[in-house]
């Protein structure tokens, strides 16, 4: 089954990549986008149009001791909405299929992994999950949500994966904000 773009893709409206320290009102924001306290978040790593933080940067470690593999979270409900119907679609299917088969894909995406390990250890070495990335890097593509919060935390150019969904999903902040916040950005 094949994916067909939206008329306007989000990449043509996305702003690039901007960390940022995470403030009070983005840490509300990002719990009222989850529905609950964010965990291990270091910084703001993608900031929506809209203003909002879409995508965090979190500690490779949580507080309580638990090893976090997960560096960039899309925290957007209406992004992160948008990976699932791609997934439902059968793209992770799809690209897994071209990681097979295509050795010059499969070294991007190796690429990708290489990049997301060297971003982690940067900020924490935690030896329980040395040596493993997110969203099934390298060798099989698991969540498109892990690929498009590493497209937009990392910028264009990193992860082909996520920047393939960034290219399929629709513009998510053309309805408004996702939650009702006062200016956090």
């Amino acid at each position: 089954m094949t994916v067909v773009p939206p008329q306007e893709p989000a990449a043509a409206s996305v702003p690039p990549p901007k960390r940022e320290p995470a403030t009070d009102a983005d840490l509300a924001a990002v719990a009222a986008q989850l529905g609950r306290p964010p965990r291990g978040t270091r910084a703001v790593a993608h900031r929506c149009p809209c203003g909002l933080p879409d995508v965090v940067e979190t500690t490779p470690r949580l507080a309580d001791g638990t090893p976090f593999p997960t560096l960039f979270y899309l925290t957007c409900p209406r992004a992160t909405a948008a990976c699932s119907r791609l997934e439902s679609a059968g793209l992770m299917r799809e690209m897994a299929d071209r990681l097979a088969t295509d050795p010059e894909l499969a070294a991007r995406y190796r690429a990708a992994h290489e990049d997301y390990l060297t971003r982690r250890e940067a900020i924490a070495e935690v030896p329980e999950i040395d040596g493993v990335s997110a969203g099934g890097m390298p060798g099989r593509v698991k969540c498109l949500h892990v690929h498009l919060g590493h497209a937009l935390g990392a910028g264009p150019g990193v992860n082909p994966f996520g920047d393939e969904t960034l290219e399929l999903v629709e513009p998510w902040w053309t309805a408004g904000r996702c939650v009702d916040m006062p200016d956090a950005g």
